[in-house]
């Protein structure tokens, strides 16, 4: 089994959204303690975790070494599991794309294999990345692993093995600390 979980809160998350993609944006304060609270939660799981993997990106990197310092376990960072990139929308207000530009915020609501961020990565080869990555620690065969990574990234994984696709991107709500289980 993997358990993949969305790294603690980063001042960006905060509403109004800033896109964050693969800009490497620390947890505040909050994320954090988010980060001591899914510890504890990993802690308890009834099959203790064998292993941790994480994005290299801070915000992940420092959750995944907040759970492993209480459950001991160094993690192991595969630069995979980073957020897409979000190209020109990189640090961009989600609301000020949707006012400025509603042609590309509709093309991202829409999501889909086709969509591609501008001068960024397309949903598809996030996806292709993730998965390959995913894969790669179901072989290793250290299970269960936790996965500590990004909303997107959770997003394209589960789309994997959903009929529709990316297409249903956008139907899955990721919080901050979310643990899925695949």
């Amino acid at each position: 089994m993997i358990l993949l979980a969305r790294h603690g809160e980063t001042d960006d998350n905060i509403e109004p959204i800033r896109i964050q993609g693969s800009t490497d944006t620390p947890l505040n304060q909050r994320g954090r303690s988010q980060a001591q609270e899914l510890a504890q939660r990993v802690a308890e799981e009834a099959v203790p975790v064998a292993v941790i993997y994480t994005s290299q990106l801070s915000r992940a990197r420092e959750t995944a070494e907040i759970v492993g310092a209480r459950v001991g376990l160094e993690p192991i960072v595969d630069a995979r599991l980073a957020e897409g990139d979000r190209g020109e929308l990189e640090g961009r207000l989600w609301e000020e794309v949707a006012r400025d530009d509603p042609e590309t915020y509709a093309a991202w609501r829409a999501a889909g294999a086709e969509f591609r961020f501008p001068g960024g990565e397309s949903l598809a080869e996030q996806q292709e990345r993730v998965v390959a990555a995913l894969v790669d620690i179901t072989q290793a065969g250290r299970l269960p692993a936790l996965v500590v990574c990004h909303g997107g990234s959770i997003r394209v994984a589960r789309c994997h093995t959903h009929k529709a696709g990316l297409d249903v991107f956008h139907d899955w709500d990721v919080a901050n600390v979310a643990l899925v289980r695949l």
